[in-house]
C-alpha cells in the first residue's frame, strides 16, 4: 500500500532505514540524484522506488522532472532512460570535452591506475566494474570511464546474476598494445588473483 504521502507500506525497511525521503534536504529528487551519482550501473524505477520506501509513480514522476530539468537548464549532463534503466550521462554535444580532458592531449599515456584497470580488463573480459575494483582493491569507475573514452573498453552485454555491464577490451586496445589478437597477450593471468578470492563466495 502506498499512504498519504506516496511511501509504500514497508518503507521502514528500505535501504533509507527509519528516515522518510521528505526527511532529506531536497526530499524525493535529491535522493534520486544522490542514490543515480553512485550506482554503477542504470536503475530500473522499481528498485529506486524499493530502496527508497516511495511508490513507483512518484519515482517515475520525480525521475521525469529531473530529466526535463537538466534539459531546460542545458546542463553538460542528462538523466538517460534506457532499456536497462536510468542513468547519469554527458550530453552528447560535450563529448569533444570531455575527450579532451580524460586524455589531455593524443599523446598523453596511461596513468598507473589507469594501466592496472585496463590489464584487469584484458585479462578478464568480461567482467565488471566491480570485480575490477574487487582485483584493485579499489573504486575504479574513474579510470574506467578514461578507458571508455580513450576508446581501450566498452560495455558488451550484461552479467545475467547482478545485471551490472560487462567491459571487454576494444581494437583500438589491440592497436595500442601492438598486438594482432587478445592470443597474443603476455601470459599474465596467473599472476593475477583470482576474483572469488578476493571478493569472496556469493558476491
Amino acid at each position: 500500500m502506498i499512504d498519504g504521502r506516496g511511501r509504500t507500506e514497508n518503507a521502514t525497511a528500505s535501504a533509507a532505514g527509519n528516515l522518510a525521503v521528505e526527511d532529506f534536504p531536497g526530499g524525493l529528487k535529491s535522493c534520486l540524484e544522490a542514490v543515480l551519482m553512485v550506482a554503477d550501473r542504470p536503475l530500473q524505477t522499481g528498485e529506486l522506488a524499493r530502496v527508497l520506501g516511495v511508490g513507483e509513480p512518484l519515482v517515475e514522476e520525480a525521475l521525469e522532472r529531473l530529466a526535463d530539468s537538466y534539459e531546460v537548464s542545458r546542463r553538460g549532463f542528462e538523466l538517460r532512460r534506457g532499456v536497462r534503466g536510468w542513468r547519469f550521462a554527458s550530453r552528447a554535444e560535450y563529448e569533444p570535452v570531455v575527450r579532451a580532458f580524460v586524455t589531455d592531449g593524443q599523446a598523453a599515456r596511461l596513468s598507473q591506475a589507469a594501466l592496472e584497470a585496463l590489464a584487469v580488463i584484458a585479462y578478464r573480459q568480461p567482467v565488471t566494474r566491480a570485480r575490477v575494483a574487487a582485483v584493485r582493491g579499489v573504486n575504479s569507475d574513474g579510470v574506467i570511464r578514461s578507458l571508455t573514452v580513450r576508446g581501450l573498453v566498452r560495455e558488451d552485454g550484461t552479467d545475467p546474476e547482478t545485471r551490472a555491464a560487462l567491459l571487454v577490451t576494444t581494437d583500438a586496445f589491440l592497436e595500442y598494445m601492438g598486438l594482432d589478437s587478445l592470443g597474443q597477450l603476455p601470459s599474465l593471468a596467473p599472476f593475477l588473483p583470482d576474483v572469488g578470492e578476493v571478493i569472496g563466495d556469493g558476491v
